[in-house]
């Protein structure tokens, strides 16, 4: 069995390009095909079909897909663990993250991790609670770092507790205001974030309140960039408006909600050395770096 073989079908089925894979994983063009082709041999049926939407996996292929990612995360582990027996000199950890935690928790905690373990590749994928949740589920990512909304099927190692904020444009408030009223949200203009969705629609509905939700938007920068040009209000956490907080006026909610933040990993499946070494310097790094 060529692991590499198989490491390359998992690459093209996420990709969907045999060029962006080949770039990904030291191959020519022609060289993806011939692998792919040989590993269809060994195998005894195709892996993937062209249609009008591209390369995308046969339903064999499909049926294959999960038990092929499973494999490869046994190898990741095996592999890494003969390199934390020689000192963790390689690897490599792929993490699912909010933007928010990966822009304002991840590099100093990156740069620690790196004096110790210069060796180590990380690859970083921002994405919503659900992406995150797929993303670790499908062993396309070593943990997740995320809130925990809706992750039910995943362990969970709770780290921060961050406080939801009403988000509004400049000086809509008096200065000597503390909070802002849940309440005064209804028929109020509303732009949702849908990286914070679950959090913010459970603080909504147990308010009982309905804004007019007229603009959503993946990214919160883009979410303060229009509150701030007056298209609306919101609801982001304090952790995402950290750094930009000047653009806006930002209340904590009253009544008060927050949205808990912490790790996410599969269940009854071990992380890779390096990423349990990672998440070592997290939970160790994290409290000296913010209030918890």
């Amino acid at each position: 069995m060529d692991i590499k073989k198989y490491a390359l079908f998992v690459d093209v089925a996420d990709t969907r390009n045999f060029t962006k894979s080949g770039e990904r994983m030291g191959y020519t063009q022609p060289g993806v095909s011939h692998n792919l082709k040989t590993l269809e041999d060994e195998i005894g049926f195709s892996l993937f079909q062209r249609t009008r939407q591209g390369i995308v996996p046969t339903s064999d292929a499909e049926t294959i897909l999960p038990l092929v990612r499973q494999l490869l995360d046994a190898n990741e582990v095996l592999e890494q663990t003969i390199q934390s027996i020689n000192g963790l000199q390689t690897g490599r950890i792929t993490i699912a993250s909010f933007a928010s935690i990966s822009r304002n928790w991840l590099p100093p905690i990156i740069h620690a991790f790196r004096e110790n373990y210069p060796g180590i590749e990380l690859e970083i994928l921002e994405g919503t609670a659900d992406d995150i949740v797929s993303l670790v589920t499908d062993s396309r990512a070593d943990f997740g770092l995320m809130s925990r909304s809706h992750t039910e099927s995943l362990k969970w190692i709770p780290l921060y507790e961050d406080p939801l904020m009403a988000i509004l444009p400049k000086n809509f408030c008096p200065p000597s205001q503390t909070s802002y009223p849940v309440s005064d949200l209804t028929g109020q203009p509303f732009i949702m974030s849908t990286n914070t969705d679950y959090d913010v629609y459970f603080a909504l509905e147990s308010s009982g309140v309905k804004p007019r939700i007229q603009l959503s938007s993946k990214d919160e920068l883009t979410v303060i960039q229009l509150v701030a040009n007056n298209l609306g209000l919101s609801i982001l956490s304090r952790l995402m408006i950290s750094g930009v907080s000047g653009q806006i006026q930002a209340l904590p909610l009253d009544p008060p909600y927050s949205r808990q933040l912490g790790i996410v990993l599969r269940p009854n499946m071990s992380p890779v050395p390096a990423a349990r070494c990672f998440l070592g310097f997290i939970q160790e790094l994290l409290p000296k770096l913010y209030t918890i």
